[in-house]
């Protein structure tokens, strides 16, 4: 009991000194301010802060957390196209082969320009071989695309009206694609028809013109 006693005594003189020591503090001294009131001072504002640059950590870490946050969902876009491509990589494969074994066939049909003249007699042929007259067959200037030439031939039968469209008929029926443009019939003589037509067919560029195209592309240069 008499302990217990003595106790309290020691606890409240302690508590009563350490109490004193934060009387009649000068504000303006913060130095001359006894012990503990100088450290308490200390480590509140040691507290306050460290809370501030916690929150300003926070608000740095809030700021990479959601611009973290936008490149994932980026990501997951990508990733889901790139998925898709690669799950579709066998098909789109196979469509591609399918679309360059489509190309070569068209190609086919293009005469090379060694191949020009047997294509310029096949169509006088078949005009012949529907008796019609030839008045006018005058192949014209050779017009260089980015990758075929086109060259025109400004044709002008006569024959009768079933003969000319029998031509027709097998022009466009050549193994080498051959167009009629311009199409003009009238009546001529001894109840026959006259057809004026530019007749135009298409042949792919020779390594040497792929190499001029391309050479005047680069000059030319990207276009604005």
């Amino acid at each position: 009991m008499a302990t217990s006693m003595k106790i309290d005594l020691d606890f409240k003189r302690w508590s009563n000194a350490l109490a004193g020591q934060f009387k009649n503090l000068d504000p303006k001294d913060p130095s001359n301010w006894p012990v503990v009131p100088r450290y308490a001072v200390f480590v509140a504002v040691v507290g306050v802060l460290l809370v501030a640059l916690w929150f300003l950590w926070l608000s740095d870490t809030q700021v990479e957390l959601t611009t973290e946050q936008e490149k994932e969902l980026k990501l997951r876009d990508e990733y889901k196209v790139k998925l898709g491509k690669a799950v579709n990589l066998q098909a789109l494969k196979k469509q591609r082969e399918q679309v360059l074994q489509y190309v070569t066939q068209l190609e086919k049909q293009l005469p090379s320009k060694a191949e020009m003249d047997a294509l310029l007699s096949d169509i006088n042929q078949a005009g012949l071989g529907r008796s019609l007259q030839f008045d006018l067959f005058r192949p014209g200037q050779v017009v260089v695309k980015d990758y075929y030439a086109e060259l025109p031939i400004a044709l002008r039968v006569t024959g009768r009206y079933h003969d000319i469209g029998n031509f027709a008929a097998d022009i466009a029926n050549l193994s080498r694609i051959v167009t009629l443009n311009n199409l003009s019939i009238l009546p001529a003589k001894d109840g026959v028809l006259s057809m004026d037509a530019i007749a135009k067919t298409f042949r792919y560029l020779d390594a040497d013109e792929i190499s001029a195209q391309r050479k005047a592309a680069a000059k030319k240069g990207p276009a604005k």
